[in-house]
């Protein structure tokens, strides 16, 4: 009798046992999902709002260079003088910038990962 009572209650610790490892494991999938899908969701959006903003400085890059040639005479000087400026830009993040730039997306993206 209590062999019995002691083998029922192994039986149900082992089912007890076996159901918390299933609902853990499918908590953790869900929880995985979760994240994968805000940090999707993020990229989407900043690549969505980096697209915008990269038509309207194409359309801002245009008029200045349009008016740099215009004040100076020149038809196409406005157009080398502003590709000049950008790759004056790209130079000095290429150079001193990455290290910067890569800590920003990492604690962003930690941010956006592990708040809950």
């Amino acid at each position: 009798m209590a062999f019995e009572k002691l083998t029922n209650s192994i039986n149900d610790l082992n089912d007890n046992v076996r159901d918390l490892a299933k609902s853990s494991t499918e908590y953790y999938k869900l929880d995985l999902y979760k994240k994968i899908i805000k940090g999707v969701i993020s990229m989407v959006n900043m690549m969505l709002l980096g697209f915008i903003c990269l038509i309207a400085l194409f359309f801002v890059s245009i008029a200045v260079a349009l008016g740099i040639s215009n004040a100076i005479g020149v038809p196409s000087a406005g157009f080398f003088i502003v590709g000049a400026f950008y790759l004056l830009i790209f130079l000095i993040i290429w150079f001193f910038g990455k290290k910067h730039i890569e800590k920003i997306i990492l604690i962003k993206s930690s941010r956006t990962f592990f708040n809950d």
